[in-house]
């Protein structure tokens, strides 16, 4: 059963870091670009970040570039997001999916129709 499990949310202050996880099982993350998504209170999903399977290229939303650095540990079958300099503007729920692209053209970031998600976890940034 594969399965995508986040972790690493939280309260942070304006300014600050996190860490967030993505641990898989029921498959192995080296055949699969793997994304993070994002939804903050009522606006719709976008792609955050996503890297490559094969060269660990890297896409970024621009709005996150420069603070957010994916990064992925084979070995542990993990995925991870370091995220600095963090705005009140990135509050929302992080989603570990798989797997992702970029629309060419468009530099957008996206899952296919049968992605598999995590089941989120919480970032605030909030003094």
């Amino acid at each position: 059963q594969v399965q995508l499990v986040e972790s690493g949310g939280g309260l942070v202050q304006p300014g600050g870091s996190l860490r967030l996880s993505c641990a898989a099982s029921g498959f192995t993350l080296d055949y699969y670009a793997i994304g993070w998504f994002r939804q903050a209170p009522g606006k719709e999903r976008e792609g955050v970040s996503c890297i490559s399977a094969r060269d660990g290229t890297s896409d970024y939303l621009d709005s996150v570039k420069g603070r957010f650095t994916i990064s992925r540990d084979n070995a542990k079958n993990t995925v991870y997001l370091q995220m600095n300099s963090l705005k009140p503007e990135d509050t929302a729920v992080y989603y570990c999916v798989a797997p992702c692209t970029v629309v060419a053209g468009t530099g957008r970031l996206v899952t296919s129709e049968f992605g598999s998600w995590g089941q989120g976890t919480q970032v605030t940034v909030s003094s």
